[in-house]
């Protein structure tokens, strides 16, 4: 279980094909305070840590993982944001977050807008998944609340700590995002639907 608030960025050092099977070895500020059989949020997909050495860790992607996800998409020396699973008795600072990515959305506008950034998010309604306003939504692991809810797409503003300290700064039109919709809107829809 994760809240979606970034730690730290991590940067992709090698990827490595194994069958159907990615092994994703990364740097990180947090590597040290990490354990072998761990549960680390990378991009808001849930991973765990099979190799420390040094600064770096491994973590395995199996191809499921990899067709729900943006992974396909990774490349050395690209950034990804990472959230330790939270602890019992911790304050919830952003929302519940699973880290189970429903699909990947795309990024279709990318707005400064005087201090902030406005971005634009499509995905595929025909997997049935729904935004509210003022609702929680996950992109690549980090919980934000939702600005304009539409049809197949979504809004999100961004705040410059935000934008400085994940990878939302990389991002441009075409961006290919994990999305975790909240999982309390997803159980509401599913009733809605099996009626």
């Amino acid at each position: 279980m994760f809240t979606g608030i970034i730690e730290t960025l991590g940067v992709i050092q090698e990827i490595k094909k194994d069958k159907d099977n990615v092994h994703i070895t990364i740097a990180s500020a947090i590597t040290k305070e990490l354990k072998i059989d761990q549960s680390v949020a990378h991009n808001g997909t849930c991973m765990t840590v099979i190799d420390i050495l040094d600064d770096l860790y491994t973590v395995t992607a199996i191809g499921e993982t990899i067709k729900k996800t943006n992974i396909s998409c990774w490349e050395t020396e690209d950034s990804v944001n990472l959230e330790r699973a939270m602890k019992l008795g911790d304050r919830l600072d952003g929302h519940i977050v699973q880290g189970h990515v429903d699909q990947i959305g795309n990024c279709i506008s990318v707005k400064e807008t005087n201090g902030s950034w406005l971005y634009t998010f499509e995905y595929d309604e025909a997997l049935e998944n729904i935004t509210i306003e003022k609702g929680s939504i996950t992109v690549n692991g980090v919980s934000l609340t939702v600005v304009d809810s539409r049809k197949n797409k979504f809004s999100v503003a961004i705040i410059p700590y935000t934008y400085e300290h994940t990878n939302f700064k990389t991002f441009k039109i075409g961006t290919k995002v994990n999305l975790e919709f909240d999982v309390i809107g997803k159980y509401v829809s599913r009733l809605y639907v099996n009626k």
